[in-house]
């Protein structure tokens, strides 16, 4: 449940900030009117991230065998390349997405009522379908048995209602967060988190054979410290720990751990933010605000 819900409330911030960023520019050039545009694009873009995080569920239902521990395992490292990504494309691009959000409504403005929806569906959908890959992944990768997907299901819930809160508190003023150290934290906590389900995605290649190398068990401790209960089952629902991984497995945690950590570490020391308008008004104010604090 936990890693659910961190990547849902972080997801769901990012998708909150652009639509206040876009709310409020229009706002801002007096086009206030074009705001249902706005959540006709954001609503169809929901609806579409629940069906494909249907579909990938469904399909995945369907498989059994070697050919399940295959579609599980490409998934799952599927997933932990889109959240890679994510975290770094946010980490560079995020002092500027303001500037750039607010150059397409222009030219979505000129070409038509279609292309502001367009804007805000596409850029909603990113983060819904990021979301539904991972929740597949975490589902199979860090669910307990106890827990499963409802509770993964059941955290995400809430990572998004916090964020849909937070989202409206940003933008009409009810609350300053420093984004800045709230995206650099959950950064590093979403990268430890990818760091285990990278690790069990090699697991299900390597049982489906299609990585039979470093087979052996590099520890045991599923008698004294069990992945399914207890604070094991806390660790694995959260961070994907394992009570008996290989040394694949091991390798694979501790590599990316140590590659991506490191590089997104040494990114955030190179990160500066753009220079903020004199005289905003109080939501174009609190988006300019927000999107500086990105970096």
């Amino acid at each position: 449940m936990g890693a659910a819900f961190l990547v849902a409330l972080r997801e769901g911030i990012e998708a909150a900030l652009i639509i206040s960023i876009l709310l409020a520019y229009l706002k801002q050039i007096q086009a206030q009117d074009r705001r249902s545009l706005i959540w006709w694009g954001t609503g169809a873009a929901v609806a579409v991230s629940i069906v494909v995080g249907s579909v990938i569920f469904a399909v995945g239902a369907e498989f059994e065998g070697t050919t399940e521990q295959v579609f599980e395992g490409l998934v799952t490292l599927t997933a932990v390349g889109v959240l890679t990504w994510m975290i770094f494309w946010m980490r560079r691009q995020g002092a500027r997405v303001r500037s750039e959000l607010h150059e397409r409504v222009d030219a979505a403005l000129l070409t038509g009522g279609f292309a502001l929806a367009a804007l805000a569906f596409v850029a909603v959908l990113r983060e819904g379908v990021e979301t539904a890959l991972f929740l597949f992944a975490a589902a199979k990768g860090t669910a307990v048995e106890s827990g499963g997907v409802n509770a993964q299901l059941i955290g995400a819930a809430f990572g998004l209602a916090v964020a849909v809160v937070l989202g409206v508190l940003l933008y009409r003023g009810g609350l300053r967060l420093d984004l800045r150290s709230f995206f650099r934290i959950t950064g590093l906590l979403l990268i430890v988190v990818a760091a285990g389900l990278f690790a069990y995605g090699l697991h299900e290649l390597q049982e489906a054979g299609w990585l039979p190398i470093l087979a052996g068990t590099a520890f045991d401790v599923s008698t004294s410290f069990p992945d399914d209960e207890g604070a094991g089952g806390i660790l694995r629902a959260i961070f994907g720990y394992q009570a008996n991984p290989t040394w694949l497995e091991l390798a694979g945690w501790f590599g990316y751990l140590l590659v991506v950590g490191g590089l997104f570490l040494r990114s955030g020391r190179r990160v500066t933010a753009p220079p903020q308008p004199a005289t905003p008004t109080r939501p174009e104010q609190e988006s300019a605000r927000v999107a500086g604090d990105q970096g």
